[in-house]
């Protein structure tokens, strides 16, 4: 490896992240075309279902490819989906060699690219900031290789572990910086997900209106069926899917089947003590509608399940500068008294500031 290498795969990965919030549950691949140590063309995946980040690249540029790097942060796709395979194109134009920053890690398709590349006679060189890249893509890495969504828990409480006051209308805890940043992880995950508690208590909206992005699916946890049909969120123009269990289902066929008529995707599954529906059921449901991550967004009952219950991939904190004394705390207690082993366990942990919040964002270890 040397710094030429590591140079230009940090442009890859500065191009892959133009990409975010538009192409999953796809990966973020961004792809730099290098002759005689200069930067001749530069390609990124735009959006899902379009042309892949070494076609847009490699269609910018006119010239001869015969003593061209082609520097991309994925391993090029060989099997043909939405798109054809980038390897063909890749041998087509000429391309002399070409540096991956990792192998794809998709399990069927791992190093397949690679081999057709090296077979046709292209000098392929895989490994350059490999962590790096990685960590940009924990949502995909996740999502394919555990065959679930990428789980972003996040939380706004006070520094005496309060999300809200008991019986009273609902309050910002958290800066207007704070919930920007909330807006713009909205916009980069393909749903967001609440519990039954919240819309009822709170009756939001959960869009992305404090940045500009793709708004994402909804996902509502409603073990007993009880939203109301007047909910802000049951209005939105995006995919809503609503988990309850199917006992709760049988009860109440005509609500129901006229939330099917307002074109909420009601998903019927068993349910454990307190109605509360689990959660390797709803994850599972989402996987196979391409819902590649999630953000949760709460309530104090749904934040203690994942983290007690998991699968959690990351949490973010935020603490802000003010006391409650009493309210409803960030997680609940009935779940709290319990022990799990699946309970979620930090491998990493940064802190920052924002505004005046105090963020603290954990992540356990992708592994492979």
């Amino acid at each position: 490896m040397n710094r030429a290498d590591e140079q230009f795969m940090r442009e890859c990965f500065r191009l892959a992240e133009k990409g975010r919030g538009f192409v999953s549950p796809n990966p973020l691949v961004g792809a730099v075309l290098v002759k005689s140590g200069r930067i001749v063309a530069c390609g990124y995946h735009h959006r899902f279902g379009g042309a892949h980040a070494e076609i847009d690249c490699l269609n910018r540029y006119r010239g001869d490819c015969s003593n061209a790097t082609l520097y991309v942060n994925l391993e090029p796709c060989e099997h043909r989906g939405k798109t054809p395979p980038c390897t063909d194109r890749i041998i087509q134009a000429g391309v002399r060699r070409v540096v991956a920053a990792m192998k794809d890690p998709n399990p069927l398709v791992s190093g397949r690219g690679i081999g057709r590349l090296r077979r046709a006679g292209i000098r392929v060189n895989v490994g350059v900031l490999q962590d790096e890249a990685r960590d940009l893509n924990r949502h995909f890495v996740r999502h394919i290789t555990a065959r679930r969504p990428y789980v972003h828990v996040k939380i706004a409480q006070t520094f005496d572990g309060f999300i809200a006051g008991r019986n009273s209308q609902p309050r910002w805890i958290s800066s207007i910086p704070s919930r920007r940043l909330v807006h713009r992880w909205r916009a980069e995950h393909d749903a967001v997900l609440v519990g039954a508690g919240t819309v009822l208590a709170d009756n939001p909206r959960l869009d992305v209106r404090l940045v500009r992005g793709r708004s994402p699916a909804v996902v509502i946890l409603d073990g007993r069926l009880n939203v109301p049909y007047g909910s802000r969120l049951l209005k939105r123009d995006v995919p809503i899917y609503l988990f309850a269990a199917a006992a709760a289902m049988r009860r109440k066929l005509l609500k129901a089947a006229r939330l099917r008529a307002m074109g909420i995707m009601i998903v019927p599954l068993r349910a454990e003590r307190g109605g509360r529906v689990p959660l390797d059921e709803v994850l599972g449901e989402l996987y196979m509608r391409n819902i590649g991550s999630v953000l949760v967004e709460g309530g104090s009952e749904v934040f203690a399940q994942f983290l007690y219950e998991g699968p959690v991939d990351q949490v973010s904190i935020f603490l802000a500068p003010c006391v409650l004394g009493s309210g409803i705390p960030a997680f609940g207690l009935e779940a709290g008294r319990r022990r799990f082993r699946t309970a979620f366990k930090a491998d990493r942990m940064v802190a920052a500031k924002v505004g005046r919040d105090i963020l603290i964002q954990a992540y356990s270890e992708l592994g492979g």
